[in-house]
């Protein structure tokens, strides 16, 4: 019986299990019996190497599954009953997580976004809006900017607009939380300028993602100040985000942040991009939005997507128009050179 080939994987950066090192802890572990809920040997090394990376001694580590449950915990814990969240029409709470936000009780306040960025001037002009009109006791009230780092569209803050964007929230009242499931892309980017130490400085909460950036499952959330979220543990535990077998997170976090391992990973990705990008260029694909990270945006004109599809599987993003359809490719922390030819040659 023929076999049939197996198309090449792009289509998102978590298809694939873990990195042999994050595996090769967890198995060495296995048979090892520890406390629960994260109060284990590992969980502690793993945030004493986590808070050294941040420089920030005092910081509050959890760890949870996975972004949408992060993502919802922690809102949920930032923001009074009548508050909620400003983020771009394109963030990954305004689109897609099926409304886990809402479902808390918290609207999500859009913004238009400028390549998946929200724009400090724009934030301030709304929040300026929002309180000169009279009526704003009767409306939602904004408590808290949520940004992703890279942003949903494979861009990047810079700490520039990063440090406007603290400061607008800030004078207002807000909290800043940073959704960094993707941070290991971002870190090990050569155009990136923002390190763990200035988001330890300038976001209130921010999360080092681990589902997408060489772990099993596993969210790391960094609270540089405890008492910005006081019983946080008891918080994760009322959502049901709480797991019971806490150290399978902290062991895999040990591993990631070992001699750098997390941001090796990212970068090895972001060179595999690199590839790609240069290949479509090479090949006379318009690539958009201007990523330089792990995921790769370009127009396809239709008919020749229905052959590309057959070979590679990707993501559909949005139509360009009835002729041409943009995609994304996402290279990931295990993506090898030989994929990347295949792909090279498909194209």
């Amino acid at each position: 019986m023929e076999m049939k080939q197996e198309k090449l994987s792009f289509e998102s950066d978590y298809m694939k299990g873990a990195h042999p090192a994050v595996m090769e802890a967890l198995v060495r572990t296995n048979l090892e019996k520890t406390g629960g809920y994260g109060l284990d040997p590992y969980t502690e090394a793993a945030k004493e190497k986590i808070r050294a990376a941040c420089g920030c001694p005092e910081a509050e580590v959890e760890f949870l599954v996975g972004g949408t449950q992060t993502n919802a915990t922690v809102i949920d814990a930032l923001l009074r009953g009548y508050q909620g969240v400003v983020a771009t029409r394109s963030g990954h709470i305004s689109v897609h997580e099926a409304g886990a936000i809402e479902a808390d009780g918290h609207k999500v306040l859009t913004l238009p976004e400028h390549d998946g960025k929200l724009d400090a001037g724009e934030l301030l002009t709304y929040l300026q809006d929002f309180y000169a009109d009279e009526n704003h006791e009767h409306m939602v009230m904004p408590g808290l900017v949520y940004i992703s780092h890279p942003t949903e569209s494979g861009t990047l803050y810079s700490k520039e607009e990063l440090l406007s964007l603290r400061e607008v929230s800030a004078s207002f009242g807000l909290a800043l939380y940073l959704d960094g499931a993707r941070l290991a892309y971002a870190l090990g980017c050569p155009e990136n300028d923002i390190t763990l130490e200035d988001l330890a400085e300038l976001c209130d909460v921010f999360y080092i993602g681990g589902t997408k950036c060489g772990a099993l499952f596993g969210e790391a959330v960094v609270i540089p100040d405890p008492e910005r979220i006081p019983h946080f543990f008891t918080i994760i535990k009322q959502h049901g985000a709480r797991l019971a077998k806490g150290r399978l997170l902290g062991v895999q976090y040990d591993a990631l942040f070992t001699d750098d391992l997390y941001l090796k990973l990212g970068a090895r990705a972001v060179k595999a991009a690199d590839r790609v990008r240069q290949a479509l260029v090479e090949k006379g694909y318009k690539l958009c939005f201007g990523s330089p990270t792990n995921q790769v945006f370009f127009v396809m004109e239709n008919t020749a997507l229905a052959a590309f599809g057959e070979k590679v599987c990707y993501s559909f993003w949005e139509k360009a128009d009835e002729e041409h359809t943009i995609i994304r490719l996402a290279t990931d922390w295990g993506t090898t050179d030989e994929e990347v030819d295949a792909l090279i040659a498909v194209l």
